[in-house]
């Protein structure tokens, strides 16, 4: 039974997800938008281990806290960012802090605060967009984002200022075609941006009867994409000579250049004549790689993906479409394994193939969107040592940070 109190507490750090964390007495409190340093009057809600804290008063405020930039955070409590009341060197210091926890929390090793890449753009970086539309019987739609306290609840968002321009603008162009939605209450839709072109994801509905009215009044759009209720994705319209794909799009395009970079910097390092590049995607990875003569085995579960990426490979190395998990044994041995899961982290049983590899691999290269999951994996692989880490900020005035973790095995540390 959650019982609720007003308590005087101070912020000591950021959590995994944003909140501040406050000690009251041998309580735990996660505080939503607090600055390590905030003094401030909150209403608790307490569970059975730690409490939920709504500031009420800020008595005294952090050094590092300022103005938020967008309407939406200030008034409609927005859910997708959590950090933009705090500076940016704050984000970055509470984002490697977060990471180090993990580590030492989840996945009992030692490590030291990491370097971050900080990002040259902080706002309006975001090259995808995905909004939940919401109505009720007899209204028109609302089409947003969801408040960080009311996850079920949706508001009408006007501006996004981490979002490119551009997706905006399509973005713009969906909401006036709402009349040629697919029947329903409860839709979802995406809008990427990608050298390609601009492809629109629309989710939900049984039928789309006027989805051609629909692709017409989003000129700006170079493909739409559907995935019914329960069925599964399918490009149902494109613009003559031109195809964005609905797969996988890079967010923050300079970071995660960047990022792409440091990691075939390091594999190159290791000196592989074989590598199995696990999550493959459409091989920006593996084709490199091939290409530099070494024999690339890309493992990927899109097909389209694995379609794209086998075309480019050259001969000697494959793309196999499956899931990692049901792939990896037939793969190894290989002489550095490069993964890069979903937020989920890998399947138990691909940390468990890597740590009882015979011979195990130079190295394991750990590209990670979520601390918390490399944690559990690595906890599930004592075999390998941690040889570097390296974070970089892919998603300023949010949480979420990417991580490289390099890994080798413990018996090559001398």
């Amino acid at each position: 039974m959650n019982t609720a109190r007003i308590a005087d507490v101070s912020v000591d750090r950021i959590a995994a997800g944003g909140d501040g964390i406050a000690r009251l007495d041998d309580l735990v409190v996660f505080v939503p938008r607090a600055a390590p340093g905030d003094r401030a009057r909150v209403r608790l809600e307490t569970r059975k281990r730690f409490a939920r804290g709504t500031i009420e008063e800020l008595l005294e405020s952090s050094p590092d806290r300022v103005d938020p930039l967008c309407y939406h955070y200030r008034v409609d409590r927005c859910g997708g960012c959590q950090l933009q009341h705090m500076t940016y060197s704050a984000q970055l210091e509470a984002k490697r802090d977060i990471i180090r926890d993990a580590l030492v929390r989840i996945g009992k090793r030692a490590a030291d605060l990491p370097d971050i890449r900080p990002s040259d753009r902080q706002w309006r970086y975001r090259r995808k967009l995905t909004l939940a539309m919401r109505r009720q019987s007899g209204r028109d739609w609302t089409i947003g984002l969801h408040p960080y306290d009311d996850p079920v609840g949706v508001f009408q968002l006007s501006d996004c200022p981490i979002t490119d321009e551009r997706v905006l603008t399509v973005w713009r162009q969906v909401m006036e075609a709402r009349r040629a939605f697919p029947p329903g209450n409860e839709l979802r839709a995406s809008v990427s941006l990608a050298d390609e072109g601009t492809a629109v994801v629309m989710e939900g509905g049984e039928s789309w009867p006027l989805r051609e009215q629909f692709f017409a009044a989003v000129p700006l759009a170079t493909a739409l994409w559907w995935k019914p209720a329960n069925r599964a994705r399918t490009l149902v319209a494109e613009r003559a000579h031109a195809r964005a794909g609905a797969s996988f799009a890079q967010v923050n395009v300079e970071m995660g250049a960047l990022l792409h970079g440091y990691v075939l910097d390091r594999a190159r390092a290791h000196r592989p004549r074989t590598v199995v590049d696990a999550y493959a995607g459409s091989g920006a990875t593996a084709i490199p790689l091939a290409h530099d003569g070494i024999l690339v085995t890309a493992i990927e579960a899109d097909r389209e993906a694995v379609q794209r990426c086998a075309t480019a490979l050259p001969a000697g190395s494959r793309a196999v479409a499956a899931r990692v998990e049901d792939a990896l044994d037939q793969a190894l041995p290989a002489d550095l394994v490069l993964i890069n899961p979903p937020r989920v982290g890998v399947h138990e049983h691909v940390a468990a193939l890597l740590d009882a590899a015979a011979p195990a691999p130079r190295a394991i290269i750990y590209v990670s969107c979520d601390p918390a999951t490399l944690a559990r994996d690595l906890s599930r692989m004592p075999r390998y040592r941690i040889a570097s880490l390296q974070a970089f900020d892919m998603f300023p005035q949010t949480a979420h940070v990417e991580t490289v973790c390099e890994l080798v095995p413990v018996e090559d540390a001398a």
